[in-house]
C-alpha cells in the first residue's frame, strides 16, 4: 500500500509541476504579446507625429530583452 501512495504522491507533483510550467509559459507569452503591442502603437504614433523616436526605441529595446530572456515562441502562435 505504501508503494501506491508514494507512486500516486509522486504522479501528482509531476502534474502539478507541468502545469505550472504550462501558467508561465503562457504568461510570457501574454507579456510578449503585450510588449509587441506597445511597440506598434509607440511606432504607429512616432508615424502620426504624436509620439517619439525615444518611446520607440524603448518598447523595441523591452520585447527585445523579453525575447532575449523568454524566446520569440509568441511571435509564431
Amino acid at each position: 500500500m505504501t508503494g501506491f501512495l508514494d507512486r500516486a504522491k509522486e504522479q501528482a507533483k509531476q502534474g502539478l509541476a507541468q502545469g505550472k510550467q504550462k501558467v508561465d509559459e503562457i504568461q510570457q507569452q501574454r507579456a510578449g504579446g503585450e510588449l509587441l503591442k506597445k511597440l506598434g502603437a509607440a511606432y504607429y504614433a512616432e508615424r502620426r507625429g504624436s509620439g517619439t523616436p525615444e518611446a520607440t526605441q524603448s518598447a523595441l529595446t523591452a520585447l527585445e530583452a523579453h525575447i532575449s530572456a523568454h524566446g520569440d515562441g509568441f511571435l509564431h502562435s
